[in-house]
């Protein structure tokens, strides 16, 4: 079932071609939900692995890192959404996150802080790593310096 559901979402997402608009709304829809759910996958693993070095094995579990992506990404999308402000919209999402690694990790605000700066480390040197894989570093590059970074 599950491979097959696979199947329909990779020929939905890889099939080009007008199409009818039931079927342009499916793909788009199915682009969206493989996309979500990669991001939430990665972000989990970047999650769990800034977990283990800052707070340790005992207490960074790799379910906790998942509930805090999901609930994280959730709540910023909401947030980004309701909210017309988009700087504090921002600021409840980052003080979200922090809350979410503070309870879910067991330690304090210095602690969640430290999880999420490691976490955004490990996540720009995946999409480095990722990127001179793919041969598409020079995208990513003109990506961090038109965000400021």
């Amino acid at each position: 079932m599950l491979v097959q559901l696979i199947q329909f979402i990779l020929y939905a997402v890889l099939v080009r071609g007008n199409g009818s608009r039931f079927e342009r709304i499916l793909r788009n829809l199915a682009f969206g939900v493989v996309l979500f759910l990669v991001e939430l996958l990665v972000l989990a693993v970047v999650l769990y692995i800034a977990g283990r070095v800052v707070v340790g094995k005992k207490r960074a579990l790799f379910s906790d890192a998942f509930i805090i992506a999901l609930l994280g990404t959730i709540l910023s999308s909401v947030f980004m959404v309701f909210i017309p402000y988009s700087l504090l919209a921002l600021l409840l999402s980052i003080f979200t996150w922090l809350l979410l690694i503070k309870r879910l990790y067991e330690t304090g605000w210095l602690g969640a802080v430290a999880v999420g700066i490691l976490a955004i480390i490990v996540f720009v040197a995946v999409l480095v790593l990722i990127a001179l894989l793919f041969g598409i570093f020079y995208l990513v590059f003109e990506w961090l310096f038109t965000i400021g970074l």
